[in-house]
C-alpha cells in the first residue's frame, strides 16, 4: 500500500493557481470567519483600524497578566506567540518593539503584584528584555527614548522579583550599549 504524503505549501499553491478572483476572494472572506486570529492577521497586514497593536496586547496582557480570582493560568508560550503572530502579519520594528515592551512591563508588573516566583517565568522575562532591546537598537534615535524608559522601569521593577532578575537586566543594558540611567 502506498503511503501519501502530507499536504504542502506547493500544493496549495498549486490549488491557488486555478482559482479566479472572486474564488480567491471568497476563500480570504471563509478564512477571515474562521477565527479571531486570522482576523487580527488581517487587520495587521493591510493596516485597518485605530490600533492594529490591540488584539496582540490583548493576548498578552491575558496570558502574563491573568485574573487570579478566576483562577486563571500564565503562559509565556501563548504570550509569545501574539508576538510571533504580529511578526509573521507585518513585522514593522517599531510594532515588535512595543509587543516586547510591552511583554516586558505585564510579566514583570504580575510577578512584582502577586509575588510570583517562577524562575522559567523570570528566564523568559529576561529573554525578552535582551531581544526587545535588540530590536530597540535597530530603530531610528528618536524612537529610542520611550521605549529604553519603559524598560528601565522594568529593570528597576526587576530588582524586587529575586533570582538576580533585575541584576541581568543591568546587565543586558550594558550588553546593548544602554546604560540605563543607572
Amino acid at each position: 500500500m502506498a503511503t501519501r504524503k502530507a499536504p504542502s505549501w506547493s500544493d496549495v499553491k498549486d490549488k491557488l493557481a486555478d482559482f479566479d478572483r472572486a474564488g480567491l476572494i471568497g476563500l480570504v472572506q471563509d478564512l477571515y470567519a474562521a477565527s479571531k486570529e486570522n482576523q487580527a492577521f488581517l487587520h495587521s497586514r493591510f493596516g485597518l483600524g485605530d490600533d492594529v497593536l490591540k488584539p496582540y496586547k490583548a493576548t498578552i496582557d491575558r496570558w502574563l497578566w491573568p485574573d487570579v480570582f478566576k483562577n486563571q493560568d500564565t503562559s509565556v508560550a501563548k504570550a509569545k506567540k501574539a508576538i510571533a503572530d504580529y511578526k509573521k502579519a507585518v513585522g514593522q520594528p517599531r510594532g515588535l518593539a512595543e509587543l516586547m515592551v510591552f511583554f516586558c512591563e505585564r510579566a514583570a508588573g504580575f510577578s512584582n503584584d502577586v509575588g510570583l516566583q517562577d524562575e522559567g517565568y523570570f528566564d523568559a522575562l529576561a529573554r525578552m528584555f535582551a531581544q526587545a532591546l535588540t530590536i530597540i537598537g535597530t530603530l531610528p534615535e528618536d524612537r529610542r527614548p520611550e521605549l529604553l524608559g519603559r524598560l528601565d522601569a522594568v529593570r528597576r521593577l526587576g530588582h524586587n522579583l529575586g533570582y538576580g532578575v533585575g541584576d541581568d537586566m543591568d546587565d543586558l543594558l550594558v550588553e546593548h550599549g544602554f546604560d540605563g540611567g543607572q
